[in-house]
């Protein structure tokens, strides 16, 4: 801008120089003259020419200096900037491949899950087996309650008078008694019950035969596992499958009647542990009652040894306070005694002979 500025002005002065020439000279001053003007612009062209070329140089040379300083910077952010996402797409990634990694395993697991399903679904099918795993199962929630207890608290696989194997046996403490759990599974007709690609008739079919056999495992645990005398007047029934206690609670309250007027109790896994842990309770409360009551007779005893103890202590104390006071007595005797010492050691003999001199 500043030489343009200058241009302009430069301009203006060789016009005023020319209008001076005309002005004041003839034709051939104004031809000389105007021949020194040409070469004086010419020159003064050529040094303005010079100067403009170098300082667009200069400016130039400075423009690209700060435009590799700017792009020197630009650059260094760009490669901190992908270097910075390079780190977090890399971390991204690995996450993702330990994510997939796990996914792995846990599909592995559930491939090998479905497997074991297969496996038990294949087992459950065998009544045999269905009576092993209910045993299993009810051993497994004993110990979990009661611990390695067996013969104190409870017992398993325990022959009745009557001949009857029981699955379980609990010792309970009166008013409760000795309880008989026994494991039973009624499958095959929950499941025909429950499958929806059966008609409708078939499941009511297979209902009808799910509450019989129900009936009938209520009806063998009361005559078998309820002996007067021997048990309580009650007996428990477990299912294994918590779906089966399930349906039974909420879809067939006219078997939970049955086995109430039975006096056989149905549980589930859950309420079975429920159950236990309620008598196991009651069991420690009656174990506490036994210790209170012996600690109760034990502190009777402790009273009547601290009521002598108190005597003896008093008997002794007022012989104490006897002995104190002659000791008191004799204190004051000694003090007097001394006393009387002091005085006849502070006796002046000599003072005392020449007074009695005197006297006579």
């Amino acid at each position: 801008m500043i030489n343009y500025i200058l241009i302009a002005l430069l301009v203006i002065i060789i016009i005023l120089q020319i209008i001076n020439i005309f002005r004041k000279q003839d034709d051939n001053d104004l031809i000389e003259r105007l021949g020194k003007l040409e070469k004086s612009v010419s020159n003064d062209m050529n040094d303005f020419k010079f100067d403009i070329s170098k300082h667009l140089t200069d400016d130039i040379d400075k423009l690209n200096e700060k435009i590799e300083k700017k792009l020197l910077v630009i650059n260094n952010q760009v490669n901190e900037r992908i270097d910075q996402n390079f780190e977090k797409t890399n971390k991204t990634f690995n996450n993702v491949l330990e994510r997939l990694t796990k996914i792995d395993e846990a599909q592995k697991k559930i491939d090998s899950l479905s497997t074991e399903i297969v496996n038990l679904q294949s087992v459950l099918t065998d009544k045999k087996t269905r009576g092993i795993f209910g045993e299993v199962n009810l051993n497994y929630i004993l110990t979990s309650i009661f611990g390695e207890s067996k013969g104190k608290i409870y017992d398993i696989q325990h022959t009745m008078s009557n001949g009857s194997i029981a699955d379980s046996i609990i010792y309970a403490p009166e008013p409760l008694g000795t309880i008989c759990i026994d494991s039973k599974f009624p499958l095959e007709n929950y499941q025909k019950m429950t499958d929806r690609n059966l008609s409708s008739s078939e499941r009511s079919v297979a209902a009808k035969l799910f509450k019989t056999d129900v009936k009938k495992h209520i009806d063998a645990i009361a005559e078998k596992y309820i002996i007067p005398g021997e048990t309580a007047d009650q007996a428990i029934m477990f299912l294994p499958a918590e779906a089966i206690f399930a349906e039974i609670n909420a879809y067939h309250s006219d078997l939970l009647k049955y086995s109430y007027e039975k006096r056989v109790w149905i549980t589930g896994p859950t309420t079975l542990m429920s159950t236990l842990t309620i008598i196991q309770m009651i069991i420690k409360n009656v174990e506490r009652d036994k210790y209170a009551q012996i600690i109760h007779t034990e502190l009777n005893r402790l009273s009547k040894e601290f009521i002598k103890y108190r005597e003896r202590w008093d008997k002794l104390s007022r012989t104490m306070d006897t002995v104190t006071k002659d000791i008191k007595d004799i204190n004051i005797t000694t003090e007097k005694i001394s006393r009387r010492f002091d005085s006849i050691n502070g006796v002046d003999v000599e003072t005392l002979t020449a007074s009695q001199d005197d006297d006579f």
